[in-house]
């Protein structure tokens, strides 16, 4: 199955990279290390050690008198840069390049990547424009998931599901779509979400509920591939939950989430961690359903509301067009 080379995709926010700690990332059935070094400076490299294929990533981060640091192999401790140099044992002087970096695209704390390819479509410039007047109260529900890159994006933009796979967490009990806007591959969809009126135990359970009216309405805009935006607003917050998709393999798919408020209320300041495990538990029951699917089934039903759907259906056959 193809898997949309030439689309950008957020491999990490530097939240999700510590200093000197090197990082599993895989993209298009390739896996990648990937670390951050003091001075911020962050480097890229196949995670196959080129003596005899152990994981960088498994192995540890060495610190330069400079700030810069290098990545060590766990099998032999060799030592390579940024650029896939190292120095052999008994020599003075470093090796050219015997890794090929992949190349990123580094805007501010956001860690882009087109995978080795040439661009088709542009790096979607909302999320410089949120971190520019949104507060970011961290990162959540990373995964990767066994199932096919489709099967993650209908399920992302399946509008239905939040009343099944979702119904214990939000009791929502109906679901309404009220306006699908389709722009090519950016789309704007407005869904009013009918939910039970939570109980005091289930608020002393959950005090995330505080923030949810009986009717969740929300704003998802969509950029296909790679990203989506929820745009929440309430008398308590703003909110910015901003979804990431990334096909690690044919059949192994990425997702996570960051999380940007603007506060109205000082409450908000108290629930932002509760906000940040609610996603959490929403990512974790997608996961699951989608782990448990046949993918190919042909679709004999359909359901209302499935204009999202159709939308990335239409976008994946055609990509990079859009028909």
């Amino acid at each position: 199955m193809k898997m949309l080379q030439g689309a950008p995709w957020l491999l990490a926010h530097r939240s999700m990279l510590k200093p000197n700690q090197p990082v599993k990332v895989s993209l298009y059935g390739n896996d990648y290390v990937i670390w951050q070094d003091s001075t911020g400076k962050i480097s890229c490299l196949p995670n196959a050690c080129p003596h005899m294929g152990a994981m960088l990533s498994e192995g540890w981060c060495v610190t330069k008198p400079d700030g810069s640091s290098v990545v060590t192999c766990p099998f032999h401790a060799l030592e390579f840069d940024g650029f896939g140099c190292t120095i052999l044992p008994g020599s003075n002087k470093p090796t050219k390049s015997l890794m090929e970096p992949l190349e990123l695209v580094i805007q501010g704390d956001f860690i882009w990547s087109y995978g080795g390819y040439e661009a088709k479509i542009p790096i979607p410039t909302i999320m410089n424009e949120i971190a520019a007047e949104y507060e970011f109260i961290g990162f959540t529900g990373d995964r990767s998931i066994k199932t096919d890159f489709l099967s993650l994006l209908l399920n992302m933009h399946d509008y239905n599901h939040q009343n099944g796979t979702h119904r214990e967490l939000f009791e929502i009990e109906q679901v309404q779509l009220k306006q699908f806007i389709d722009d090519g591959f950016h789309s704007h969809a407005y869904i009013d979400q009918l939910r039970k009126k939570p109980t005091l135990r289930d608020i002393f359970k959950n005090p995330a509920l505080i923030a949810m009216p009986k009717v969740l309405q929300a704003h998802l805009e969509n950029f296909f591939p790679c990203m989506a935006v929820m745009h929440g607003e309430n008398a308590i917050l703003s909110l910015k939950e901003c979804h990431f998709y990334i096909p690690e393999s044919p059949n192994y798919s990425r997702v996570f989430i960051l999380m940007f408020i603007k506060a109205h209320n000082p409450i908000a300041h108290l629930i932002k961690r509760n906000l940040l495990r609610l996603i959490d538990i929403v990512v974790d029951q997608d996961a699951d359903i989608l782990s448990k699917l046949y993918a190919n089934t042909p679709q004999h039903i359909k359901l209302n509301n499935e204009v999202g759907m159709d939308w990335v259906r239409r976008n994946f056959e055609s990509f990079p067009m859009v028909e």
